[in-house]
């Protein structure tokens, strides 16, 4: 554990985060050559760094291979649906990584606090979900749940910051900012539901997100640890010879339609 308060350096950390970024695309070829199927859970608190874990989990990796998973609140007909029918279509056929930047756990988390499911519904999925889980793990999916934990005074702070930056202010809505006030409602939701779905098949595994540079690193370095996965063999590849021209002229440039050349106006140099 790091010393309380200490942010890690930058050059420690891109160097570490570019180090495991390249296990990361190990893993992908070997999920794609292997059919494995993977499944990684990401849930938290508000703010707590799930997001930019996702974007560098992501960053190197094909889309093709590894896609995020987000989906916004149900609409009137999933409502009418089993809770976790909507889910279900997103998980990965042989080959494909599924992250989900938040999951069904909405049902324990926001849902139970801000009274959008009834308290029949909220027991009915903490009795469901580890049957749910446990069908997913003897079919075969890899399956990881991380909870990113933040304190109440980083929180704070990191809300602030997304106020005053119209860059990161899409990111609060007023559920989020209802966090703040509700803080223990929501400790409490989050521990009922640990207790019921910290299963042995599907453990869940908490991440300290004060540091995000930190809690990057930590939850990257654990999700490689967890898969056994080894080097695939690509295939061996070389730049084909050029052909000679047999002919063909480019279309002239005042004949083509192209986008105005704004980086000039920026840098001051034109063509």
């Amino acid at each position: 554990m790091a010393p309380e308060g200490k942010r890690m350096r930058r050059e420690t950390y891109e160097r570490e985060l570019y180090r495991l970024q390249s296990e990361l695309v190990r893993l992908q070829e070997w999920v794609r050559a292997e059919g494995a199927r993977l499944v990684v859970v990401f849930e938290g608190r508000d703010a707590a760094g799930k997001g930019s874990a996702i974007k560098r989990i992501t960053e190197h990796l094909n889309p093709r291979v590894a896609r995020i998973v987000a989906l916004p609140k149900p609409t009137e007909r999933e409502r009418t649906q089993w809770y976790f029918q909507r889910y279900v279509e997103h998980l990965p056929a042989a080959g494909e990584i599924v992250l989900l930047d938040r999951s069904w756990y909405n049902r324990a988390g926001v849902e139970r606090v801000m009274g959008y499911c009834t308290p029949e519904e909220h027991r009915t999925f903490l009795h469901q979900c580890p049957i749910f889980e446990r069908l997913l793990v003897e079919d075969g999916i890899l399956l990881r749940k991380y909870w990113f934990s933040v304190s109440d005074a980083e929180q704070e702070r990191r809300f602030r910051r997304r106020l005053d930056d119209p860059m990161r202010r899409w990111k609060l809505s007023p559920v989020d900012l209802e966090s703040l006030s509700r803080w223990e409602d929501y400790s409490r939701a989050k521990d009922d539901m640990l207790v019921h779905t910290d299963i042995a098949e599907a453990p869940w595994y908490v991440v300290d997100g004060d540091d995000k540079r930190r809690a990057r690193l930590n939850v990257i370095a654990h999700l490689l640890s967890s898969v056994d996965y080894h080097d695939v063999r690509s295939p061996e590849l070389e730049l084909p010879r050029r052909p000679p021209s047999n002919g063909y002229l480019r279309t002239a440039r005042h004949l083509q339609r192209f986008v105005p050349d704004h980086s000039a106006t920026v840098d001051g140099v034109g063509r």
